[in-house]
């Protein structure tokens, strides 16, 4: 079996995340969703579980960072081209989110960046090894 990634994400209101997350490629998997949490999966292997936050605070004993302050973490999701790459940016930007950087072109990899609804960050980028600079 893959190795999978679980993301827990506390959540302001959890319907306008599972919305978010919708619009921009998600699916819920309601086996793993409540009225505290839900499920949000990409792919076989990475999800995102979005917590409201009571439900997350189960998990730690640490307070709730203010994302919109402070980034402790940002999520990067790797996508098949420059096109996804867009194509998933704009639809969060359209959804709600703030582009958090400049698009970058680093000549083999391009990335855009974003934060959700609740200050998360996160990036969206695409390499071409191809084009990866030769020692």
């Amino acid at each position: 079996m893959a190795t999978k990634i679980f993301i827990n994400l506390p959540v302001a209101d959890l319907e306008k995340a599972k919305s978010f997350y919708t619009a921009i490629g998600f699916t819920n998997n309601p086996q793993f969703t409540d009225e505290t949490a839900a499920c949000m999966v990409l792919t076989e292997e990475i999800f995102v579980m979005l917590l409201e936050h009571s439900k997350f605070k189960g998990f730690t004993q640490r307070e709730i960072g203010n994302t919109f302050e402070t980034a402790s973490v940002i999520n990067c999701l790797s996508v098949d081209s420059i096109q996804e790459m867009n194509t998933m940016v704009d639809k969060a930007l359209n959804a709600g989110a703030k582009e958090s950087a400049e698009a970058k072109d680093y000549g083999f990899m391009q990335q855009r960046s974003f934060e959700d609804l609740d200050g998360h960050l996160w990036e969206v980028l695409y390499m071409d090894m191809a084009k990866f600079p030769q020692k």
